[in-house]
């Protein structure tokens, strides 16, 4: 995940082993989402995509099966250590910041998920991802929108959701002191038209429960208890209850919608 220009740091780093179990979390959870955008956008064999702040491998990968041994994927991020294996004939590993590098070339496809809303100069990433595009080639953007829907249990029936909301409540405080853009999904289609794209479209994903969020939520808070409890956002004992409540499968956990976005170059 790119993590440009945050003097503070990306609250859920690459380097932390829960990583790859929030990558597989998202993956299972988003997967499906992006790649119905991906094909209805036409892209296949020979196609030239560049998948920006890549994270885990899940994304590169379907791209390849996508666009064959003709075309190719470019596979970047600032912190490239979970897919830095994966590169083949296909699939190209850079380590690259989409808002300070040069583009690695020029592109049908390029997409960006759950990105853009970390990178502190993220009208420069749009500017220099629209400017490796080819000729009508197509940018999809997709970006959670948490002020959207803040609560991680809508249905806050009882001690165990509010105290779920509560520690919730204070991850996205400690996301917005670094340089997080909350409400940022919302504005993906004003930024692909006034980046100059056509044919702008947008929809967003919302599930409401899922045995994947329950494995991100709990993958996720493992990685910033240390921060919840020592900027006073909880006690170790609420923390530890959390986790036991998320791990009877009986609370219904929700994620922020994601918003996809996508535009044509003319």
């Amino acid at each position: 995940m790119e993590k440009s220009g945050s003097g503070h740091g990306y609250l859920l780093d690459n380097a932390q082993s829960e990583a790859g179990v929030r990558f597989g979390a998202l993956a299972e959870l988003f997967d499906p989402v992006t790649f119905r955008h991906v094909d209805r956008l036409g892209i296949g064999p020979g196609a030239r995509c560049w998948e920006v702040g890549a994270g885990g491998p899940s994304v590169p990968l379907e791209l390849a099966r996508r666009v064959g041994p003709g075309g190719s994927v470019t596979a970047t991020d600032i912190d490239v250590s979970w897919i830095r294996d994966i590169a083949d004939g296909t699939i190209e590993v850079l380590a690259h910041d989409v808002a300070a590098d040069p583009p690695p070339g020029r592109f049908d496809l390029i997409h960006a998920r759950l990105v853009l809303v970390h990178v502190a100069d993220r009208a420069e990433a749009v500017r220099r991802m629209v400017g490796a595009l080819r000729p009508g080639g197509h940018l999809l953007l997709e970006d959670a929108d948490p002020s959207l829907q803040p609560l991680l249990c809508p249905d806050e029936s009882g001690p165990e959701q509010r105290l779920a909301n509560r520690l919730r409540s204070g991850f996205r405080t400690l996301m917005a002191a670094r340089g997080a853009d909350l409400a940022y999904g919302r504005t993906l289609p004003r930024v692909l038209r006034e980046a100059g794209l056509e044919d702008v479209q947008a929809d967003a994903y919302f599930p409401i429960t899922s045995p994947a969020c329950a494995v991100l939520e709990d993958a996720t808070v493992r990685q910033i208890r240390d921060r919840l409890v020592g900027e006073g956002i909880a006690t170790d004992e609420e923390v530890e209850r959390h986790l036991a409540n998320v791990a009877t499968g009986l609370l219904d956990l929700a994620t922020a919608p994601m918003i996809s976005a996508w535009g044509r170059r003319p």
